[in-house]
């Protein structure tokens, strides 16, 4: 037997992790699965932040947790948006989730029922319009209930 130790570096964050593998046939599968599962974890993991918080970010991929405290699907608008405003209500929200009509049928029931008076967590790069911070959500997997 012999003990390896696999150092990850990703984006500030620094996993240390000692694993002890055999060293033979079955030694080196060992090694790339773990490996495998640290990366994973590392690129799912985001730094989390208020809604408030979130024009700091523009540009960033970050999770912005909040209250969901207002929401609107814009049936009639181009590209049928779907709002999810965090903590405060439409105008006054400091973050919108946007989820595009085209995206719609991914989310059953659809989001502005799903996660109408939720706190949600929502993962993906903070971009701005009008200068009002937001995340394009194209799936459910971007958005977690908590």
């Amino acid at each position: 037997m012999c003990s390896r130790s696999l150092a990850l570096y990703l984006d500030r964050h620094v996993i240390y992790a000692s694993s002890k593998v055999l060293c033979g046939k079955n030694g080196l599968g060992v090694v790339v699965l773990f490996v495998s599962l640290a990366l994973c974890v590392i690129l799912s993991a985001q730094e989390r932040i208020d809604p408030a918080d979130a024009a700091k970010y523009i540009g960033k991929s970050v999770t912005v947790c909040g209250l969901v405290a207002s929401t609107s699907y814009a049936i009639q608008s181009l590209g049928r948006p779907t709002f999810l405003n965090l903590d405060r209500p439409y105008p006054k929200q400091p973050f919108t989730v946007v989820i595009w009509g085209e995206d719609r049928s991914s989310f059953s029931p659809p989001p502005e029922k799903a996660y109408s008076g939720k706190k949600i967590c929502v993962s993906g790069p903070v971009s701005a319009f009008r200068g009002e911070p937001r995340i394009v959500v194209t799936g459910p997997s971007q958005i977690t209930v908590e």
